[in-house]
């Protein structure tokens, strides 16, 4: 797999293809499988993502501490306002939906992880949703996602413990934006600044989740991450371009991760999980886990 995005792109281009393509070729060639089995996975994974976008909003699912639950339904059925009826609310409840699932132990994609892992289905699925796209469509998307995650994974990390939330969520919504924008029609050049634009917009986010469980903040950061894709997407579409190469974004994204105070990476040492009342939460709904255990 390329470890350069801006490789890959002039790669496709080279070959009049997209990186959808060009990421299922290249796949199958380095594992010694056919194009056929890669995407056959893939529509897997799919299954598993449309599955956790439904069962996360029917409302009845809540974590074992309870902080999280009944949201993504909330927003799906709750009263209208000023995004009722759009894509972009449909996409938020998604997004939320896939998290309430993963706090309450049910089964999702870790797209790149556990804790960013509502962004990508939230994305494809609600924009597929939209235009009426294929499931074909949506999985040639996650072949892209998938390009892009793991030059992010090669270049800078996916672990909020190494390089905090942007690791996550923002490569979540790195990815998202990319693989999005070619379903909808976007060039490898387009793919490459909405990966940047989105990107460029998680810069520095700490992981601060409250207690270190992987609820509060991080079910609703899922939700902000898909904002700031379907934000990206639109203007990658609308043919904006980033000022600085979508692999410099990354490699930014690698080394604020690593100059980042480790109380901001996943240790529950700052941020909002140090705040008063996140502390207070924390040894309320810890201690309550322990009593039901």
């Amino acid at each position: 797999m390329y470890r350069s995005l801006a490789e890959a792109i002039a790669d496709a281009e080279a070959q009049g293809i997209s990186l959808s393509q060009l990421a299922l070729e290249t796949e199958a060639r380095d594992q010694g499988r056919p194009v056929s089995e890669i995407r056959e996975a893939l529509g897997r994974a799919l299954h598993v993502m449309n599955g956790a976008v439904e069962r996360g909003m029917t409302g009845d699912l809540f974590s074992a501490s309870g902080l999280v639950g009944g949201d993504a339904a909330k927003l799906r059925n709750g009263p209208p306002g000023p995004l009722a009826g759009t894509p972009f609310r449909d996409v938020l409840a998604r997004a939320l939906a896939v998290q309430e699932v993963n706090a309450a132990m049910g089964v999702i994609v870790a797209a790149p992880t556990a804790g960013g892992a509502g962004v990508l289905p939230a994305v494809l699925t609600g924009l597929a949703a939209a235009r009426n796209l294929t499931d074909d469509q949506v999985i040639d998307a996650l072949a892209t996602a998938a390009l892009i995650g793991a030059v992010v994974a090669e270049r800078a990390s996916l672990s909020g413990a190494e390089g905090g939330c942007q690791a996550e969520t923002g490569a979540a919504a790195g990815m998202a934006a990319g693989a999005a924008t070619e379903m909808l029609g976007g060039t490898p050049a387009q793919v490459g600044h909405a990966t940047a634009l989105a990107q460029q917009g998680t810069l520095g986010l700490v992981c601060d989740p409250l207690g270190g469980l992987v609820e509060l903040p991080c079910v609703f950061r899922n939700a902000t991450g898909a904002a700031i894709a379907l934000a990206a997407i639109e203007m990658a579409l609308a043919g904006v371009t980033f000022a600085i190469p979508v692999d410099e974004v990354i490699d930014t994204m690698g080394e604020i991760g690593r100059n980042m105070d480790v109380r901001y990476r996943e240790t529950a040492g700052g941020g909002l999980a140090a705040t008063p009342t996140g502390r207070r939460l924390a040894k309320e709904r810890l201690v309550s886990i322990k009593r039901r255990s």
